[in-house]
């Protein structure tokens, strides 16, 4: 006797499966977002704090702009050579050799109540504006309230001056016994104020000398700073 068995099968026997159901995990976002937050105004917060230190040190020290300048001119010789063979026989030279050496010294003042730390300077020396060389002042760093000196050399070995500026230049030197040159540099400058320095600070530097290729000394030396820039 065969009997009919309406059972479920076993797998469902106690309904339909059923799945753990995940739920979102609101807090831990919202600590997220917060612990942000808290970040961005701290940092805020410090950056108005160090501005303010920054303006308090400011007011308190006063920065001054240094002073430098080129206090003398050292002249071991300065030559000038007419060319030779058929250019020399032109009614208009077309080229004139010029040999230079010089010793410069230069004078840097810090009238401030902190320190400054100065980059490294090339002044650019030239006739009617033709650069012949360049004088070389390492960078260095000045106390508060200090004067110092500093010693740089520029030697020029038969520069080429070529066609009007080659008359003018035999002409000076062997009529007006009177060669002008031209020094002229920008001085890059930061001050020290705990241990942090400022935005730099830029003074140029413009003077004109002129040298007597017959007593080989200076006759003539003016100086003057254009401009203070930042």
């Amino acid at each position: 006797m065969t009997t009919g068995s309406n059972a479920p099968p076993p797998s469902y026997a106690h309904g339909p499966p059923s799945y753990p159901q995940r739920r979102p995990h609101y807090g831990s976002s919202a600590s997220l977002r917060g612990c942000c937050c808290c970040i961005f105004m701290l940092v805020i917060f410090l950056s108005l704090l160090a501005l303010a230190v920054a303006l308090v040190v400011i007011l308190a020290v006063k920065p001054r702009k240094p002073q430098f300048d080129l206090n003398q001119v050292s002249v071991q010789y300065l030559l000038v050579a007419p060319p030779t063979g058929v250019a020399a026989a032109a009614s208009v030279p077309a080229a004139a050799y010029l040999s230079l050496n010089i010793t410069l010294l230069f004078t840097a003042v810090n009238p401030n109540k902190v320190g400054i730390r100065y980059g490294a300077t090339a002044f650019d020396v030239m006739y009617h504006g033709v650069p012949l060389g360049v004088a070389a002042v390492p960078g260095f760093e000045q106390p508060a309230h200090s004067t110092r000196l500093l010693q740089t050399r520029v030697v020029v070995d038969r520069f080429n001056v070529l066609q009007s500026d080659a008359q003018d230049l035999i002409r000076d030197a062997s009529l007006n016994d009177r060669v002008e040159l031209r020094i002229t540099g920008d001085v890059a400058a930061r001050i020290l104020v705990l241990g942090f320095s400022s935005p730099k600070v830029q003074v140029s530097l413009d003077c004109a000398i002129a040298i007597s290729p017959r007593r080989q000394s200076v006759t003539y030396k003016q100086c003057g700073v254009d401009g203070l820039s930042v």
